[in-house]
């Protein structure tokens, strides 16, 4: 048999997968949403014309929104150009100062920067608006030279408002204490209800009785005797808006900064009437004034003046009530405690044992109390226990049953409370001393 001749075998290509044909969405949805919705019936009829009207009415305000649009936006493009232009003309950089004295009608001043306490004899640009600039307004000037810090040029002026630190003081929320939460003192609650709560609520009484309501009132006495907690069930009892200041945040080191914040603290108060201003630790501005030749002293002064004056000057305070509050009465200045600025002056005397058996059923009413507790027992050890030393021993004692893991407070806890909060047990101190 002869040889089988080979057939070579025809080459086969790879079989290429087909595309999967996807049917896309027209992406005629810009166009769709600029044609007018189709109104039915198509007939003649009187529906078909108020759906017109409708479609009309529609059509006719976004035609309108339109060119309002477009005129703000012709406005907007005018005012960056000013803008702009203005801040070409004042450059850059720029820092704030404060006016110190005004030469040829304005047209050139004094100023401080702020944080400086040198003077510069600068011209005032003619782009400033000179109806707000007048002797202590903050400007805006232009520096030069080699480190950017000498002022060339008054370039702008800022409005007089309220320094925003000022705004702190105010007490947003109403404090949680009540008059119910003060143990004893009657006769001083009675006092200071009508010192400050009753002309704010019901002023239509001292202008029947043809008698002038107090201006404002200070509570004095020992430390814990409750000066702050009764300031604080005032401003609960009343809706008058309530500003807290201490007397160091009065006191400040640069010269002329603690008179601007006893001016802005009686700004906010009189535009925030009725309002009562509390003043805590209020010998910290208000000692008795000598001659000095310390800078420090003198600014305190110079601070306890603009106080003064604001207490008792020609403008009237209106309902604008003032409540102190100090440890050393003696130590304050005559014409800060006179009538006429602070009309009265309660005093708050260290609690009796009653009025201790009160505070402690005060702040144990919503505690879990062994049979065994007895205040009287408690009180009889330490007699010198002022209000906050017995709030402070609740405390101290609801801490103890916690940290052993109860819920019901002992006799031992109020025991080692006492001993904690007290420094009894601690050789060479008294718990008065840090009373």
């Amino acid at each position: 048999m002869g040889a089988r001749s080979s057939i070579p075998k025809p080459k086969r290509d790879k079989p290429v997968a087909s595309s999967i044909k996807v049917a896309m969405r027209g992406r005629s949805g810009g166009m769709q949403d600029n044609k007018l919705p189709s109104i039915f019936p198509r007939r003649p009829c009187y529906l078909r014309y108020l759906k017109q009207q409708r479609v009309k009415d529609y059509l006719t305000l976004e035609s309108e929104f339109i060119r309002r649009q477009n005129a703000q936006k012709v406005v907007e493009a005018h005012r960056k150009k000013e803008r702009q232009t203005v801040r070409n003309l004042r450059g850059s950089p720029t820092t704030l100062a404060r006016v110190h004295e005004l030469f040829d009608n304005e047209s050139r001043a004094v100023v401080v920067v702020e944080g400086s306490k040198r003077e510069w004899f600068i011209p005032i640009l003619s782009i400033v608006d000179k109806s707000y600039i007048h002797v202590n307004s903050l400007v805006i000037v232009k520096c030069a030279g080699a480190f950017k810090n000498v002022p060339v040029a008054v370039v702008g002026v800022l409005p007089d408002e309220v320094d925003s630190s000022a705004m702190g003081h105010k007490i947003e929320k109403a404090p949680k204490e009540s008059f119910d939460d003060i143990g004893g003192l009657e006769s001083q609650v009675q006092e200071i209800k009508e010192a400050v709560e009753l002309p704010l609520t019901h002023p239509e009484y001292y202008e029947e009785m043809g008698i002038t309501a107090p201006k404002g009132v200070i509570l004095y006495g020992e430390p814990g005797t409750g000066k702050t907690l009764l300031a604080k069930a005032v401003a609960n009892s009343t809706s008058a808006t309530f500003l807290r200041a201490t007397g160091s945040d009065l006191v400040q080191k640069s010269s002329g900064e603690g008179a601007r914040k006893v001016r802005d603290l009686f700004k906010i108060a009189k535009e925030s009437a009725p309002c009562i201003v509390f003043i805590d630790e209020v010998d910290a501005v208000g000692t008795k004034r000598f001659d000095t030749s310390s800078k420090g002293e003198q600014e305190v002064q110079r601070t306890l003046l603009e106080l003064l004056n604001q207490l008792d000057g020609f403008d009237s305070r209106g309902d604008v009530k003032v409540i102190m509050a100090t440890n050393r009465i003696d130590s304050l200045d005559p014409a800060l405690i006179r009538p006429g600025r602070i009309d009265r002056k309660i005093e708050l005397p260290k609690p009796d044992f009653k009025t201790k058996l009160k505070i402690f059923g005060i702040h144990t009413s919503g505690m879990h109390m062994d049979k065994d507790v007895s205040f009287e027992t408690l009180l009889a050890k330490e007699k010198e226990a002022s209000g906050a030393d017995i709030k402070a021993m609740c405390t101290e004692a609801g801490m103890l049953a916690l940290r052993g893991q109860r819920k019901v407070v002992c006799m031992a806890d109020f025991e080692k409370a006492m001993k904690s909060v007290l420094l009894k047990d601690v050789k060479g101190h008294e718990g008065a001393f840090y009373a």
